[in-house]
Order: C-alpha cells, then structure tokens, then sequence
C-alpha cells in the first residue's frame, strides 16, 4: 500500500469519525416544545403518526418556552413548536430560528378555589382580576420560569399596573402540571392555558373564574432552527416535522383533539393564517 493511499485511507476514517455524531442523528430529530402541550397530552397523539408516516424518530424536550428557544438557540434542537410570540420573533429577528408558521391557538384562563376569596369571578377583564387579587393579598402561584405562560403572566401584570410581591405571590419555578398542584395545595389563583387545565381538572379542585378576555388569546407557532445553530442540526428533519404539523390531516386531528373525552376541542387550528386574522 503506498504511503499516499495509507494517507487518504487515515483522512477518510477520520472524516467518518468526525461527522459519526451527525450521521446518528439524521433519522432524529429534536422537538423543544413547551410542558403545555406535553401536559395537553396532544404531542402523545401527533408524534406516534409523524414518526409513523415518516423516517424520522422524535425526541422530544418539554420545558418552559424561553429554554426551548434559548436550547434552539444553541443547536440543541431541530424544531421548536412554542407559544411566546414575542420571544419567538425576537428569535427570528436574531436569525436563529426560521420560518415560524401559526399551527393553533387555544386560551388561557385564571382558575382558583371555588369559594373565589378575590371574587375575580365578578371581574371582566384578566388586569381587573389580577388587581382584585392584589387588593384581596390573595394567593397567586406563579409558573415562574420565563415560559411562554410566564411572559403572558408578567404581561398581564403589566397591564393591570399591579407589582406582584410576596407572601401572596408565589413563583414554582415548575411546569403547567406541577404549577397548577401547587395552586391546588396553596389554595390559590393561577394563570394556565386551557388545554392543560381541562386535562388535569378532574383532581384539581380548581374552578375557571376568569376567562373570554381577547388578551388571553394563546397562539402556538413552529419554527425551524437556523443549520448556523450547530453542526448537528437536523434541517431535513426540522423540516419535515415543521411542515407535518401544518400539514391539512394533521390539522384535522388538532381540531378533533379533546371533543371525545371533554366535548370540546382544545385547539384551534390555524394554520396559514396570520395573527393579525386572529385579532392580536
């Protein structure tokens, strides 16, 4: 064997080593999604048939939306589907994640003990019933951990023109899931969105007290993240993926999801719409 074929041959394997984790990883991919729709339990219905009809296998990360933007940000993902438009766009805006298309949009809704000690359930609006729990120093527990229903919180805030403070103000530092047992435990008001508390409520003990209110309007986006990201993004996947849950069949099911068991569905569809179609 010459020295230049020895030479090419230890280039080759080395090339091979390099790109092996790559290689792995291109019949997977990385969904950074938010615990709503994992707690919604919608994902359990929608990646068995993606990964069905597809070559590729999910692997799916639930946490609050700003870390699954901030673990798209850093290559650590393929596919955000999320719902914190302003977080997301600013991400566009960075050029780090691409192409975010509306998938859906349900509500969210401030739920609290059934006696109602604030009686927000009298209020009109999520800022006048925010204000009632303050004047009242009623429990509020907080998701507290920069999600895309955390930033909706702070906004609502904001336009109640009321600073949350402690011991009536609580921060979990937790998901929907585990949020909304702490509020149960707490006997105390939460902001949640409506997927995740319908499909929690049987053991809540939680009633909807406020809800109807335009600026509790929740919309869900897919993105693809920007290749630039991390050598190991997977674009074909992300793409695939991306495009299945716009898809008109998978679109079908989202609006189906949840009329069986609480004769309601807990999305809406949209997509191919844009937000302003939608009054936001």
């Amino acid at each position: 064997m010459s020295f230049r074929l020895f030479s090419f041959g230890i280039l080759f394997i080395s090339l091979l080593l390099w790109c092996a984790p790559g290689l792995a990883q291109s019949r997977s991919v990385i969904l950074s999604t938010t615990t709503s729709t994992q707690d919604s339990g919608l994902l359990d219905v929608l990646i068995p048939l993606f990964e069905k009809h597809s070559r590729y296998a999910v692997k799916t990360v639930a946490v609050g939306t700003g870390q699954a933007l901030a673990l798209a940000e850093r290559g650590d993902a393929d596919v955000v589907l999320a719902h914190a438009p302003t977080l997301e766009k600013d991400s566009v805006a960075k050029g780090k994640l691409l192409n975010r298309r509306l998938v859906m949009y349900n509500d969210f809704i401030i739920v609290g003990p059934k006696d109602d000690p604030a009686k927000i359930g009298v209020t009109k609006s999520a800022a006048a019933a925010l204000r009632a729990i303050e004047q009242a120093k009623a429990t509020f527990v907080s998701r507290g951990d920069k999600s895309g229903t955390h930033n909706m919180e702070l906004g609502l805030w904001k336009l109640a023109r009321v600073a949350p403070a402690s011991p009536w103000y609580i921060e979990s530092g937790q998901g929907m899931g585990a949020t909304l047992s702490i509020a149960r435990e707490r006997k105390g008001y939460v902001l949640t969105d409506r997927a995740t508390y319908l499909a929690l409520s049987k053991n809540l003990g939680l009633a909807i007290l406020l809800q109807g209110d335009r600026a509790l309007l929740n919309i869900y986006s897919v993105l693809e993240v920007n290749p630039a990201n991390g050598l190991r993004v997977n674009v074909a996947g992300a793409k695939a993926f991306a495009d299945f849950m716009v898809s008109p069949s998978t679109q079908k099911i989202i609006q189906r999801f949840g009329v069986d068991k609480f004769g309601e569905s807990l999305f809406v569809p949209v997509a191919g719409k844009k937000e302003e179609e939608l009054g936001v």
